[in-house]
């Protein structure tokens, strides 16, 4: 407990300058009250579940991916941490996500990181910052390999303290091939993909990183500082610059011909304050995830 105590009074110090400068939103990674918490896939909001699929279903080409499982959706309301309010549509479905998945190498290279068997060394660090914000293929091979390779990552991804891939859940996010040309293949035992991921999955990823739950707090946190600014602008970024230019965004996206997907954890002033993942099989997915965000922004609460 002291030891947590003092990372997040060192975490509340670096962002101090924030608050002085009249950022007065809640700073990531959060302390909720308590150790009694549901996992988030039992947190589903009925009215926020409606109203998503609603707003999905008015846009006829949406409906059509959706009911052909082309295209999934999650989405969580984190304008009450303790209390988030979660909706998702083919939120089990595990797809072809490019580079989304990416986020798993860096949850295993912190798991290590954490655990002694890795040294955050610069070199590893600069690594780790181009396979996220650059989405480098090269650095997100180098760092599987540091790791211990495909299996090593799919263990933690598969441990039951995160359970982000769980056959009992639909599996979720996995990588089963380095990202080069060379390598083993490693399929997804339920859907036999490469580079997979659920969004509900995604979408639990951030919650736990949000509220300090993956690795530890202080490990949270520099996962956290990884993801944010993203050096990409395009999908949720794009949407997101034009209507929210205030608001901190954490994200990873990936594309790879007709497979696109974004996720990201918004963290904007007053209610802009939420999760959004989405996984499009479509040779307009940028375009219908870059309008995604519109979409489900209009079905958040604005309080």
């Amino acid at each position: 407990m002291k030891n947590m105590a003092f990372v997040l009074l060192l975490c509340s110090l670096v962002l101090l300058p924030l608050t002085l400068h009249g950022d007065t939103r809640p700073q990531l990674p959060l302390q909720l009250e308590g150790n009694d918490w549901l996992p988030l896939y039992k947190q589903v909001d009925p009215t926020l579940q409606k109203a998503l699929e609603k707003r999905l279903d008015a846009n006829p080409a949406w409906k059509k991916l959706i009911r052909q499982k082309k295209m999934a959706v999650a989405l969580v309301d984190l304008s009450d941490p303790d209390n988030p309010h979660f909706a998702r549509v083919n939120g089990r479905q595990t797809m072809y996500s490019a580079s989304m998945p990416k986020i798993a190498i860096l949850l295993a290279a912190f798991q290590q990181i954490e655990d002694g068997k890795l040294e955050l060394t610069p070199e590893l660090k600069k690594d780790l910052n181009i396979m996220i914000r650059k989405s480098s293929n090269t650095a997100a091979t180098r760092v599987i390999d540091r790791v211990g390779g495909l299996d090593s990552v799919n263990a933690v991804l598969s441990d039951p303290r995160y359970k982000l891939y769980d056959k009992s859940l639909g599996g979720g996010l996995w990588v089963g091939k380095r990202y080069a040309k060379s390598g083993r293949r490693v399929p997804d035992p339920i859907y036999g993909v490469s580079h997979g991921a659920s969004v509900m999955q995604v979408a639990r990823f951030y919650y736990l990183l949000a509220t300090g739950r993956l690795v530890s707090p202080q490990r949270s946190a520099e996962m956290l500082d990884t993801l944010v600014d993203p050096g990409i602008k395009h999908k949720f970024v794009a949407a997101l610059q034009q209507t929210a230019p205030d608001a901190r965004i954490y994200r990873k996206s990936g594309t790879w011909k007709i497979w696109h997907a974004d996720s990201a954890l918004v963290w904007g002033p007053v209610w802009r304050r939420y999760i959004l993942v989405g996984v499009v099989e479509s040779e307009d997915g940028g375009e219908i995830l870059k309008d995604l965000v519109a979409a489900i922004e209009s079905v958040l609460p604005h309080s």
